[in-house]
């Protein structure tokens, strides 16, 4: 089969690899329909998450049709169309029987903290992702699931990840009637982010980012309003001003370890990787907020050091929210949203490649080319 194929950082190639194949029995085999290229996957890329090993696959979102199922797999059959959660959870740990699935205790041999993902490194469980024509789904009695017959196959794939996570985040922020929330990035976690704090009751939402078309497509389809921090001194104090001069009463962080906006975190964060990542857009987010207010943290940082003015934090008063989104537990509701016209995910999509244009397509995600805010992989049985 075909499939992405990891060489080291920033080097990609689509290539042959082995067709995958029952492993256990409650395993199932899915042909992929859809798959996406997202933020998190540009950490993996640029070399930043510890033990990515060449020859891995990545793709954590993706939609597909199940083509063979182990013996004890009850919930599906051959033939059913699917989307597929990134987090690969058991169902049945402390932390799943509190819907807590990317957390699952059971999927991943490092799971004191992260549990297991599709296509995400070694730290996430060493499971191959989507980005190829098929994947091997474990646990598939728990986490696949079926789609709705009117339901299109560029929502569902959104469901996988982005469009759950951006609504974690909103959830995780605290958000009361009226609230003023910023949130810091116009990625599609940004964007969904957004759209889902006017879902909230949020009564004002400012997105804060550093490219131009992201910003003009993020005030379009989730009618917010942005500020460029390349246009401001002290993004800290813009975010006060514009707030009664106590700050929003909630921060999103929806750009994790590669953010932009200080030189100083990128040198010691992204290229001389001292630190996980770089951390700017918390280290906004903290010193804008209210006092008393929340911060709900959803990008992703390394496991290790970063430099985090968690004193602020604590003599704000602040209320500290993140996590890995546990998709399996928001998809009733936001299909919900999105058969009721709420929401429409696939607006954000920009981008649809050829899976054999891979390698491609992340070199123009990755340095923010073409308007890109989204990218499809459509598998080769699909291009037609």
């Amino acid at each position: 089969m075909l499939a992405l194929n990891y060489r080291g950082p920033s080097r990609l190639r689509v290539s042959q690899k082995p067709e995958p194949s029952i492993e256990h029995p409650n395993d199932a085999i899915v042909r992929v329909t859809r798959a996406c290229i997202c933020g998190s996957d540009l950490h993996l890329y640029h070399g930043l998450v510890p033990d990515t090993r060449v020859g891995m696959t990545f793709g954590h979102e993706f939609t597909g049709i199940v083509e063979e199922v182990g013996r004890t797999v009850s919930s599906l059959k051959p033939g059913d169309s699917v989307l597929v959660p990134f987090n690969v959870f058991c169902g049945t740990c402390f932390f799943c029987q509190r819907e807590l699935y990317g957390n699952c205790h059971d999927t991943n041999p490092y799971a004191t903290a992260l549990g297991g993902a599709f296509g995400y490194s070694a730290t996430a469980g060493n499971y191959d992702g989507g980005q190829a024509e098929y994947v091997r789904v474990p646990l598939a009695d728990v986490g696949p699931t079926k789609l709705p017959p009117d339901m299109d196959l560029d929502d569902a794939v959104l469901l996988t990840d982005a469009l759950p996570t951006g609504y974690q985040a909103a959830e995780m922020a605290g958000i009361k009637e009226g609230d003023t929330v910023v949130v810091f990035g116009a990625g599609p976690i940004g964007i969904f982010a957004a759209k889902s704090a006017w879902l909230m009751g949020a009564g004002r939402v400012i997105v804060v980012d550093g490219v131009d078309y992201r910003l003009e497509f993020v005030r379009r389809y989730a009618k917010v309003e942005t500020v460029n921090f390349h246009e401001i001194d002290d993004i800290t104090v813009h975010l006060k001003k514009l707030c009664d001069g106590l700050g929003p009463d909630a921060c999103i962080d929806a750009v994790g370890a590669e953010a932009d906006g200080s030189w100083f975190h990128r040198i010691t964060g992204v290229f001389l990787k001292i630190q996980a990542g770089a951390p700017t857009a918390l280290q906004w987010a903290i010193n804008s907020v209210r006092k008393g207010g929340t911060i709900s943290i959803v990008g992703v940082y390394g496991p290790t050091l970063n430099m985090v003015p968690i004193g602020n934090a604590m003599n704000k008063g602040l209320t500290l929210r993140m996590n890995q989104a546990s998709v399996k537990r928001h998809l009733p509701k936001l299909i919900e949203h999105i058969q009721a016209g709420r929401i429409d995910p696939k607006q954000i999509i920009t981008h649809r490649v050829p899976l054999e244009e891979a390698a491609e397509a992340y070199h123009i995600f990755s340095n923010k080319l073409d308007g890109c805010i989204k990218t499809i992989l459509i598998p080769p049985s699909l291009q037609h």
